[in-house]
C-alpha cells in the first residue's frame, strides 16, 4: 500500500482553479452528501463548528467515499492537535489567525516529523500511515502533504511577505469576515476597503508562487477575487444552504400569489 495521493496539493502546484464548500455540520451524511455534488474539495471546519476528533474522523471517512478531497479547518496552531488531525488521516490542514512567520514556522515543524520538525512518531495507532500498512510512509508523507495558512487581520496582511517565505506552506488562505473586524468592518466583509485589501493580499500570495484561498459566497466577488489571484475558492457554507433552502420552502408555502395562480390554473374560480 502507498501513501495517498493528494490530488488538491498537485491542483495547487499546477495552478489549476479548485472549487470548494464549507461543512460546519458535523454530518458524516452532510459531508458525503456535498462530497458527491462536484466540489473539488471540502472544508470540514474544526474552528467554529462544534467538532471533535471522532466527529473529524467520520467525516474524513464520508468525503474518502467520493471525488471531493477533505481540508480540515483546526481551531488553533497547536502542535499536539494538529499531530491528532494528520494520524486520523488529514492531508490537506488549514491553519486560522496566522498572524507572524513565527508561527507559520511553528505550524509547518508541526507537520514534519523529525529532525525536519516535531511531529510525534505513532504511526502504529494512525489511520494515516494505515496502521504501519503504507510501505515508504515516513518516505512519502511529506510530499502528500498541504499546508495552508489563514491570514485574516491587519497584522497578518502586515507580516504577509514574511509568512509567505516560510519554507513548507503550500498556500495562504484570507479570512474575510476576521478581516473586516479587524479593519473597523465587523459583519462588512463587502467594504471597499476590505475588499482592496482581499485582493492586494491575493495578488501578493500569488507573485511569491504560493496558492491563495478565499471563501466567498457571491458569484461577482467570487469571480473578481479570481482575477486577482485565488486559486482555492470556497463557494458556500452548509449550515446556510440548509437555511435558505427551508426558509425558502416555508416561505413558498405560505405564498397567498402562488395559490391562488395555482387555483386559478385548476379551474377554482
Amino acid at each position: 500500500m502507498k501513501t495517498p495521493h493528494n490530488p488538491f496539493k498537485q491542483a495547487l502546484k499546477s495552478q489549476q482553479p479548485q472549487y470548494g464548500f464549507w461543512l460546519g455540520m458535523c454530518s458524516p451524511i452532510a459531508a458525503e452528501l456535498c462530497g458527491q455534488c462536484g466540489y473539488d474539495w471540502l472544508l470540514i471546519d474544526g474552528e467554529h463548528a462544534p467538532n471533535s476528533i471522532d466527529s473529524l474522523y467520520s467525516q474524513l471517512l464520508a468525503v474518502g467515499n467520493t471525488p471531493s478531497h477533505a481540508v480540515v479547518r483546526i481551531v488553533e496552531g497547536d502542535t499536539a492537535l494538529i499531530k491528532q488531525v494528520l494520524d486520523i488521516g488529514a492531508q490537506s490542514i488549514l491553519v486560522p489567525m496566522v498572524e507572524s512567520a513565527e508561527q507559520a514556522r511553528s505550524i509547518v515543524a508541526a507537520t514534519r516529523y523529525p529532525p525536519a520538525g516535531v511531529r510525534g512518531v505513532g504511526t502504529a495507532l494512525a489511520r494515516a500511515a494505515r496502521w504501519n500498512n503504507v510501505e515508504g510512509y515516513f518516505r512519502d508523507v511529506e510530499r502528500e502533504l498541504c499546508v495552508l495558512a489563514q491570514v485574516e487581520s491587519v497584522a497578518g496582511l502586515a507580516a504577509l511577505d514574511e509568512i509567505l517565505a516560510v519554507e513548507g506552506l503550500d498556500g495562504v488562505f484570507i479570512g474575510p469576515a476576521d478581516l473586516a473586524g479587524s479593519m473597523g468592518h465587523l459583519g462588512n466583509p463587502s467594504h471597499p476597503d476590505v475588499i482592496a485589501a482581499v485582493e492586494d493580499a491575493l495578488r501578493r500570495i500569488r507573485a511569491a508562487g504560493l496558492a491563495p484561498g478565499i471563501l466567498v459566497t457571491s458569484k461577482a466577488l467570487a469571480k473578481r477575487y479570481e482575477a486577482a489571484g485565488a486559486l482555492f475558492v470556497a463557494l458556500g457554507v452548509d449550515t446556510l444552504a440548509l437555511a435558505a433552502g427551508a426558509r425558502s420552502t416555508l416561505e413558498n408555502h405560505r405564498s397567498k400569489d402562488d395559490i391562488n395562480q395555482t387555483a386559478a390554473s385548476n379551474g377554482a374560480y
